[in-house]
């Protein structure tokens, strides 16, 4: 593809269109073209930092001077040209936006997860395909250079088979740092607890919680790791803190690949985790761990009893596809394949182990992963 990458957004739920956004700016030969949001169930109460109304106009129409805002994302792709389109609505919308955009002919980018279900996403590969246009669902620990040493380490054989891997990850819940709007008096406030409930995060039925908020980093990086598709899940939710919403603010997911299990846990009321929120992958002759305290990534090879661990050296990401931003434009303007984790097959995978973990909370049954025929690329 030669010449300016005509770009637009949709949808502004996820505060994480806000990097998506800056990621592509950054690159040469993009050309914002317009923006829209899509229409929320249950209005937002205030425009506090990172909810939807301030990502739209402090970020894509203020700090980034996208030239057009838009009221309906389907007027906004039925009247502008578009190459690609960055999109982060709401989780259960992914679905319904991909589609439209598919229809349009452009590339996507969104965030993880690729979807609130699987058969959200197979909606989404399914609209791709048909369109053949590229869906890049990015993972911002992809571009951990510790984490991707460690999967060099893996494949390296330098700490033998792989039979366990566990994830935990979490904060306090989105909007709990730093989202303050002004008060009656002007002065910034902090959001409120039922400004907290009204926004998408915290409605089951939008795809809020923690689970997927947080279970799908490891539901990725298992799979990658692992190097196969999971066979089965247990999964378990709970809201213990966050009754001004339905959404599970806590959840855990087991999950059995052929030769290995994952350990996933998610939390939106952790002050501090205690431990190394990893990934930590136990291997048959050695075990990683991922330790990302104070800001500092460090990668550590132990062996066991009687020796020191050991600070692997980090390897340097790819010159000219070290940044998401890089990565789109390369794989947009030569058509050389993503980073498998950015991949559409991949994330599929990745999604039906979510699915498999979310069924299983309700059913409290142990369920199958339901892996189709899909194949990574």
């Amino acid at each position: 593809m030669a010449g300016k990458i005509r770009v637009g957004v949709i949808g502004f739920a996820h505060m994480h269109i806000n990097e998506l956004m800056r990621q592509m700016h950054a690159q040469p030969g993009v050309e914002w073209v317009a923006c829209a949001d899509t229409v929320p169930t249950r209005p937002e109460l205030v425009d506090a930092k990172n909810t939807r109304g301030w990502n739209k106009n402090a970020i894509a129409l203020g700090e980034l001077g996208i030239p057009k805002g838009y009221d309906d994302y389907r007027e906004m792709l039925s009247k502008e040209k578009l190459d690609l389109v960055v999109f982060c609505p709401e989780n259960s919308r992914h679905g319904e936006v991909a589609e439209a955009i598919a229809a349009h002919g452009a590339h996507m980018l969104t965030e993880k997860p690729m979807a609130a279900s699987l058969s959200e996403a197979l909606r989404m590969s399914r609209a791709a395909d048909a369109a053949g246009v590229s869906l890049i669902v990015n993972w911002p620990i992809t571009w951990s250079a510790a984490v991707r040493t460690a999967h060099r380490v893996i494949n390296e054989g330098l700490i033998g088979d792989v039979w366990q891997v566990k994830w935990r990850a979490g904060s306090m819940g989105p909007l709990a740092y730093g989202s303050v709007h002004p008060g009656v008096d002007g002065t910034m406030v902090e959001i409120t607890d039922i400004e907290r409930g009204a926004t998408w995060w915290h409605q089951a039925d939008t795809g809020g919680g923690a689970l997927l908020d947080y279970c799908c980093y490891g539901a990725c990086l298992s799979r990658w790791f692992i190097g196969e598709p999971a066979v089965a899940a247990n999964g378990m939710l709970a809201n213990f803190r966050s009754h001004y919403g339905d959404a599970d603010d806590n959840a855990v997911i087991t999950v059995r690949f052929p030769r290995a299990i994952a350990i996933l846990e998610a939390t939106w009321t952790c002050l501090d985790h205690g431990v190394p929120e990893g990934p930590i992958i136990y291997g048959s002759t050695g075990t990683l761990v991922v330790d990302r305290a104070g800001g500092r990534q460090v990668l550590l090879l132990k062996r066991g009893r009687g020796s020191e661990p050991v600070e692997v050296e980090l390897d340097h990401l790819p010159a000219g596809r070290e940044t998401l931003g890089k990565e789109v434009m390369h794989h947009i303007t030569t058509g050389e394949a993503l980073h498998e984790t950015l991949q559409m097959g991949f994330n599929l995978q990745a999604q039906a182990i979510l699915d498999a973990g979310q069924r299983s909370a309700h059913s409290g049954k142990l369920e199958l992963v339901n892996n189709g025929t899909w194949t990574i690329g």
